[in-house]
């Protein structure tokens, strides 16, 4: 869970949307859907109390405190703040920041963009613990340095540099954090902090985020295109500005404005999943994304009373049950899209879905809620949790079989293995229909993975390491965002192209305890004015010969190029004439090739880019030696002897 708090690895992530969300246009134009509703507001400010409040416990509760101090998880935050206070704050010289606009470059300001939040947080929660007074110092000194930044958001949302040149002010994913960690800390230590050093906190707090917030809400400024995103961007940003009032603001009706605000504006995040919760952006964007969700609820429930929950809301039902309806097996999770290979759902957030919803996982119910998790505020949020959690009442969903899950609307099939000894060994798979204009998209239509054992064997390579390359009109150059990176059909030489029209049309599916079919028309993601038929249909088999088959029929009007591709972290070899090996680890399948006679080749290809895995991904080809008007070509895996 550490991994996906740490904010410098959530900004790697997810700190940037794509060309058609973020442009310098985007930002001037979006304004926000209509104004807060004055009657709303003053109904919640009923349920507030008269005093500001952040997330746990203000320092000077020294049981709540003195009690977390003895967890050693928390205990040992003390010896990572004396250590850093013999270091200096590192510095951030204009040339810096300016590093991405010159060469494209996210990760060097990032990283040290990140370890100076990290000091913030790692003196703020050591002072909160030890409550000595030793941390005061170098954390106003921090405090100070954070607040004399041109602009609290990051190089690469800041294309135009207007922020930096001080034209505007806008709020981003960092900014509104920053604005949420100080106004916590303000609120956690209290008058620890010196006069002006909670001076300071709060001019920056109103002036670089609940200010200009508020001000494009009501249409006096130009607006934050997040309020209208349906992705991470509009639930992590109004967690940030509804957690930093709900700290600072000292006028109850104020703070309840930007409640109602977030409460509006959040239906929107919805939006960006489908209706049976498929969470297009993966599984490390449901972390950050619906995680800062949960924390914005949670952070409105314990400040109203329980009177107001967003997490009650029909429509967090089923992206809520994405981290659990999503999970292939053995601790496995897709890795589509941006999503990095190996992400899995948080178990701090599966706990607090399980016990929401009364969910029978004894699994999910052994997560700890108190552990430190990277940022100041996100990390208090969970460790004081009153406890029991409040039950959500809702209409219960028919019970899902536990051999499949199948996101209708998001169209994607996991297919499992029958539980008990009749499958000889574990072989599950993922197949993906959806459309080439996702979030975080992958031009991706038709492509599957295969897990047999505990590995993903043959894999969807999952994110590159972000550039400025990624969010443009270049981004699918990459050779593992676009088609040539997955295991989707080579036409005519032509990749498939972007977009909504480019759809994996469902044919046809049949579900049973033995076998699961899955047939789409995949052609209207490749504009080949000769093509006329392609249609993908996959079976997947249980039982104790498990196996996965992939067939393409393709039917031109004219002899085209005809080419085929699978995709491993592993080795492979060439069995015999039709039979491959590919092993990763200790776990293998076989793939047996039917071109139906057409004589073909192999050949392999590392996808040589800037990849979070161990290991490049290596596409092999199974090209047909001549073109070919018709072809039926069929993959069939299974587990590796």
């Amino acid at each position: 869970m550490t991994a996906f708090y740490n904010w410098p690895r959530l900004l790697l992530l997810g700190t940037i949307v794509f060309l058609g969300y973020l442009s310098s246009s985007t930002w001037d134009v979006l304004a926000a859907a209509s104004p807060v509703v004055s009657a709303r507001v003053s109904e919640i400010s009923s349920w507030l109390p008269q005093a500001p409040g952040g997330p746990g416990r203000p320092a000077s509760d020294r049981t709540a405190w003195e009690n977390l101090a003895k967890d050693p998880d928390w205990s040992k935050l003390i010896g990572a703040a004396e250590d850093l206070v013999k270091t200096p704050i590192p510095p951030l010289p204009d040339d810096l920041f300016l590093d991405f606009s010159k060469t494209g470059n996210r990760t060097r300001c990032q990283s040290v963009l990140g370890r100076r939040d990290r000091r913030l947080t790692s003196l703020a929660l050591a002072e909160a613990l030890e409550y000595q007074g030793r941390f005061i110092k170098p954390l106003s000194e921090i405090i100070q340095a954070i607040s004399t930044e041109k602009t609290w958001v990051l190089p690469a949302h800041d294309r135009s540099l207007e922020n930096f040149n001080g034209k505007v002010v806008d709020m981003d994913l960092r900014a509104t954090l920053i604005g949420w960690e100080l106004a916590s800390i303000h609120w956690v230590l209290g008058d620890k902090l010196p006069p002006d050093t909670r001076t300071l906190i709060e001019k920056e707090v109103q002036r670089r985020i609940l200010h200009p917030f508020r001000e494009v809400v009501e249409g006096r400024q130009k607006g934050c295109y997040w309020l209208k995103a349906t992705h991470n961007w509009n639930s992590v940003c109004l967690a940030g500005v509804a957690g930093a009032a709900l700290a600072l603001e000292p006028k109850r009706d104020e703070r309840a404005w930007f409640v109602a605000a977030s409460e509006h504006f959040i239906d929107n995040f919805f939006k960006g999943f489908t209706p049976d919760g498929y969470c297009s952006e993966g599984m490390g964007y449901w972390n950050y994304g619906f995680g800062r969700f949960l924390m914005l609820s949670e952070s409105v429930r314990q400040a109203t009373g329980g009177k107001l929950d967003f997490f009650a809301l029909p429509e967090s039902r089923y992206p809520a049950l994405y981290s659990v309806r999503s999970h292939v097996m053995n601790g496995l999770y897709p890795s589509i899209a941006d999503c990095h290979p190996g992400s899995r759902p948080d178990p701090v957030f599966v706990r607090y879905i399980a016990e929401r919803f009364d969910l029978k996982n004894s699994d999910a119910r052994q997560a700890r809620f108190g552990k430190p998790e990277g940022s100041f505020a996100p990390s208090l949020v969970f460790a004081f949790m009153p406890e029991p959690l409040p039950r959500v009442s809702q209409a219960s969903a028919a019970p899902e079989s536990p051999l499949r899950t199948w996101f209708s609307d998001g169209g994607v099939l996991i297919c499992r293995p029958a539980a008990g000894p009749t499958d000889a060994v574990p072989f599950a798979a993922v197949l993906k229909g959806g459309n080439n204009a996702e979030h975080h998209n992958h031009n991706d239509v038709g492509s599957f993975s295969v897990v047999s054992g505990k590995t993903v064997v043959l894999c969807d390579p999952g994110a590159e390491t972000y550039t400025a390359r990624t969010f443009s009109n270049r981004r699918y150059d990459s050779k593992v965002l676009n088609s040539f990176g997955h295991m989707v059909p080579l036409l005519a030489g032509k990749m498939q192209r972007s977009g909504a029209e480019a759809r994996g049309k469902v044919l046809k599916t049949e579900f049973s305890d033995e076998a699961d079919l899955l047939a789409l028309d995949i052609s209207s993601a490749y504009t080949i004015p000769e093509l006329k038929t392609l249609e993908r249909t996959f079976v997947f088999r249980r039982g104790a010969q498990p196996s996965l088959s992939i067939t393409d029929r393709i039917v031109f009007s004219a002899p085209q190029t005809i080419e085929t591709a699978l995709v491993t972290w592993g080795e492979w070899k060439r069995a015999d004439g039709n039979t491959l090996v590919i092993t990763d680890g200790a776990d293998s399948v076989q793939v047996n090739i039917d071109t139906g006679g057409l004589p073909f080749k192999l050949s392999s290809t590392t996808l040589d880019e800037d990849v979070s895995t161990p290991v490049k991904p290596v596409r092999i080809a199974i090209s047909l030696d001549t073109p070919a008007a018709t072809a039926n070509i069929r993959l069939t895996v299974t587990p590796g002897k």
